[in-house]
């Protein structure tokens, strides 16, 4: 078959189901993207990158600049789409990702062509993320409900075109409108317990700033892409001073970004992690909190391995790769009590959960694992039980294709 896969940063959520294609049988496979690509992939995939034509147009209505940015990637992926099908490219299926426009046109070069799309959230005014935090996100007026609507436009034009869509979780796809959520399927990515594992003898980690984190130290993670208000940073920086009252060896280990945002308002003045510990000024030891700046994958792991106790907190909205890695890894988690956490972490059999804004609850609750090595080792355990049932690789990857080939056959979708 020809499969065209179309993600912005390229493999994306396609790596793992592009080594199955290219292990395991015979395909003509071609990427298209705007970026260099994230991660390696097999030499067998041909990857194309697409250039932009144009930039924002100068005085556009600032609730159209998304949509309008939406649309000059769309034209460019299009642009690339049509050069493919002149040199005599034709795929039996597209899959892709439309976070970012590129899918919006690609029935207008290839009508017959069906269209699989990943769709990974549509922003809601109510129940979910943009509304949650009454700190940082206040109340949302009606020109905030008009920007989410217009925000949305380009995700109900992909819908509109995709033969048919899949969600990661459950949670993603209720974000989306009743009408819609019976044509999205519901298959996570899938996580590589092979590499994500328990491993007790675990080599000892020297962090950047020199720290050599060793097994049976009680270590707590807290892992993001960036360091935000989405992902809980001001309840995790808020939750340690009491921490450290109740559990003073402990190491707390920060991985990722700290500058910019990934999701969400950027700091009003600097980056949120320097907002946010000047609310602990003078109430902590500095000296045991380890913020490391993204990791290497395999260190990541390693840390994983070598964690106590691990930390994730969100907003209702996407849920990480990294909390199924760290379950995947055999942590103790403490999560927060919010909807995309409670699809996965059940209270007390699989982790334990606590209120997003309760700093202290998340301070007594990891302090209790550190100090109850058995009740953590369990949780960890039911932990990476839950991710074998439900999340992994050999599981995941085969549903993602036989529905890629009910979509590419006809048998579903229109």
């Amino acid at each position: 078959m020809n499969f065209l896969f179309v993600h912005q940063g390229f493999p994306g959520q396609y790596g793992h189901i592009l080594e199955h294609l290219c292990r395991h049988t015979h395909h003509t496979i071609i990427g298209l993207g705007i970026h260099s690509p994230t991660r390696p992939f097999p030499e067998a995939v041909q990857y194309l990158r697409y250039r932009l034509n144009r930039v924002n147009a100068a005085g556009i209505h600032p609730w159209a600049v998304e949509t309008e940015s939406k649309l000059i990637r769309a034209e460019a992926c299009a642009k690339a789409a049509f050069e493919l099908k002149e040199q005599g490219f034709k795929p039996d299926l597209i899959c892709a990702h439309p976070g970012w426009g590129e899918s919006l046109f690609l029935h207008a070069v290839w009508p017959d062509v069906p269209l699989l799309c990943y769709q990974e959230f549509f922003y809601q005014t109510e129940g979910f993320d943009l509304n949650f935090d009454p700190e940082l996100q206040g109340h949302l007026g009606w020109h905030d409900k008009a920007r989410t609507q217009m925000k949305n436009a380009y995700l109900l034009m992909t819908l509109e075109s995709a033969t048919w869509n899949v969600s990661a979780t459950a949670f993603q796809r209720s974000s989306f409108p009743q009408h819609w959520q019976q044509r999205i399927s519901v298959i996570h990515d899938g996580i590589d317990t092979n590499r994500a594992q328990p491993n007790p003898g675990a080599a000892p980690l020297l962090l950047p700033d020199s720290t050599e984190l060793q097994q049976g130290q009680p270590i707590v993670t807290f892992v993001n892409r960036r360091f935000e208000p989405y992902r809980g940073c001001h309840t995790f920086l808020r939750a340690i001073p009491a921490l450290q009252q109740l559990a003073p060896e402990a190491r707390i280990v920060i991985v990722g970004a700290t500058e910019g945002v990934s999701y969400g308002a950027e700091c009003p003045e600097g980056e949120w992690k320097e907002a946010f510990l000047q609310d602990i000024e003078g109430r902590y030891d500095a000296s045991r909190v380890h913020f490391t700046g993204p990791l290497p994958y395999e260190a990541f792991l390693q840390l994983l391995q070598l964690s106590a106790c691990h930390v994730y907190l969100t907003y209702p909205f996407v849920l990480s790769w990294s909390l199924l890695e760290a379950m995947s890894s055999g942590c103790a988690v403490v999560g927060s009590a919010t909807a995309p956490v409670q699809e996965v972490i059940r209270d007390g059999e699989n982790g334990l959960l606590v209120d997003f804004f309760k700093p202290d609850d998340l301070a007594i609750a990891v302090a209790e694992l550190l100090h109850n090595c058995e009740r953590a080792a369990a949780l960890g355990q039911k932990a990476r039980d839950t991710i074998l049932r439900h999340y992994r690789l050999e599981q995941c990857v085969p549903r993602h294709l036989a529905l890629m080939e009910l979509v590419a056959s006809g048998a579903i979708g229109r």
